[in-house]
């Protein structure tokens, strides 16, 4: 998302606490799809065959199918991963602008994304920390905490930008902030986000695409 869109994406989110914002409902999706199995190896890429908003626009219903299908392999990759005991410390790190909340269909409200907080909490249950790296201003970090933990995630970490930060590419500070997971100790079982800048550069065993449609859904 570009730096004028997160400042929008900041009044909007500091509007809607100031004016007595409601606990979110969770977005359900249309038409949830069944797992598919995930492929083994080592920081592979799964993407829905979900096409393009050619028109520039696309519905809600269609989104929250397209990410049920984009997201069904991630759980059936966790459960995998976790089943068998381990000592390694086992981290899923997630997006959060129409990753992990409905921030574009909903921006005041902010909902969180039915199939992806139900991957969450499965994870996070078979003992994987839920670690939050987002390109939105560490200030409002408070507020994003907020929106999360209303809609139904709990959050082991929140990673955001600083003002030193805005002079990076994103890409290259979500980056950075796998690498400082990692040397925490943590072993980043999936990457989760709707752009490549989410998810493109390594420091996850495996990635998972969401539709963001060229761009529409930044």
């Amino acid at each position: 998302m570009s730096i004028k869109a997160k400042f929008v994406t900041t009044a909007a989110l500091t509007a809607a606490i100031t004016t007595g914002l409601a606990a979110p409902a969770i977005a359900a999706p249309a038409h949830p799809a069944a797992a598919a199995p995930a492929s083994a190896g080592t920081a592979s890429t799964n993407t829905a065959s979900t096409g393009t908003a050619s028109t520039g626009t696309v519905t809600e219903e269609q989104w929250l199918t397209d990410v049920s299908t984009a997201i069904a392999p991630a759980r059936a990759y966790v459960e995998q991963r976790t089943a068998q005991p381990t000592d390694q410390h086992l981290a899923i790190v997630f997006d959060i602008d129409n990753t992990t909340l409905a921030t574009h269909f909903h921006p005041f409200t902010m909902p969180g994304i039915a199939p992806v907080v139900q991957l969450a909490q499965y994870a996070h249950s078979r003992g994987v920390a839920l670690i939050f790296v987002t390109a939105r201003l560490d200030f409002i970090d408070p507020i994003t905490r907020h929106s999360l933990a209303e809609a139904g995630y709990t959050v082991d970490e929140l990673r955001g930008r600083d003002v030193s930060d805005l002079f990076e590419p994103v890409q290259q500070f979500k980056t950075n902030q796998r690498i400082k997971v990692e040397n925490e100790g943590y072993t980043i079982i999936a990457n989760i986000g709707n752009n490549w800048t989410d998810i493109n550069g390594g420091h996850a065993e495996q990635t998972f695409k969401l539709p963001d449609y060229n761009g529409l859904l930044s």
